[in-house]
């Protein structure tokens, strides 16, 4: 893969979000008994987002380029979605109108200040992730925690590429299949904000290359957020971890997305967390980077 085609992703993204809305759903009469197409017609689209029929045609066939906000939000209530997928709608079109747009290298580091924050939180499992899903900071537990996506030495290590591509993710994410739907999701939504990222299409790539699962996820052009929610980790040491995850946005470092796992007190999950501590101070192997790239 030496790009991710916008065009493509438009097309592809729009035409799958209309294949999944029946006319029942729409509240558009169903004519006929054999329709040929799977959800809602080209024209039907076009005549809820309040379009020609040429103009949507125009759009689905890749381009969104001069669509006002009014016509995309139109759309985007047409097609019933959510904010993950109008947040990739809006992407998808300002990237659009411009195609060699240049794009700041996604930061493989952080300030020393946000690695100071990540130490000081001794009881919670921490750590800094990029568009791309690569790992560029951690606190020591943090480090504990994801030794197994640690494992190989490949830096930066990334856990989407350890969740394709690694046997050991299948035993490490307790619901394999979940994590591994969210995973391409997101890329998604981080490629329809940075198509011309080399690192992100270098990763894409590879994935697609080497996963069947991975093909079939990416080609389904679903998109997520991954803000919160629980995450059931079975770590090799200390057993399953129940944990509760937040994921925040580092305002000061555009495109770092900061997450912390924790579990309620008198938890078993929260006992395996001091366990898992104990086990990180007893070992000496622990690696203490998680990056050697210099920030971009």
């Amino acid at each position: 893969m030496s790009n991710i085609d916008l065009s493509a992703q438009i097309r592809d993204f729009l035409s799958t979000r209309r294949a999944r809305i029946t006319p029942g759903q729409a509240g558009l009469p169903a004519y006929g008994g054999n329709r040929r197409v799977k959800g809602l017609r080209r024209e039907e689209v076009a005549m809820l987002a309040g379009v020609s029929v040429d103009y949507y045609v125009r759009m689905e066939r890749g381009s969104l380029a001069g669509a006002s906000e009014g016509v995309l939000s139109s759309l985007a209530d047409a097609l019933r979605l959510d904010e993950a997928e109008r947040t990739h709608l809006y992407a998808l079109a300002r990237e659009s109108g411009h195609h060699t747009s240049p794009r700041k290298r996604a930061a493989s580091s952080v300030k020393p200040a946000v690695q100071h924050v990540l130490d000081a939180m001794t009881d919670a499992p921490a750590w800094v992730r990029n568009g791309r899903h690569d790992i560029v900071a951690m606190n020591s537990l943090a480090r504990a925690l994801y030794s197994p996506v640690l494992a190989d030495g490949r830096r930066p290590a990334n856990t989407t590429r350890f969740l394709y591509l690694d046997p050991a993710a299948r035993d490490f994410f307790v619901d394999y299949d979940r994590i591994a739907n969210d995973a391409a999701a997101m890329l998604r939504l981080e490629a329809g904000k940075n198509p011309h990222d080399k690192a992100l299409i270098e990763l894409v790539g590879e994935l697609s290359t080497r996963s069947e699962l991975f093909r079939q996820r990416w080609a389904s052009h679903d998109v997520k957020f991954h803000r919160s929610g629980q995450k059931r980790l079975r770590h090799p040491e200390v057993g399953q971890l129940d944990l509760d995850f937040e994921g925040m946005e580092l305002t000061s470092s555009p495109g770092l997305q900061l997450n912390v796992y924790s579990a309620p007190p008198g938890t078993p999950t929260a006992d395996g967390l001091k366990l898992l501590a104990s086990w990180a101070a007893s070992q000496d192997q622990l690696p203490t980077e998680v990056d050697a790239t210099p920030a971009g």
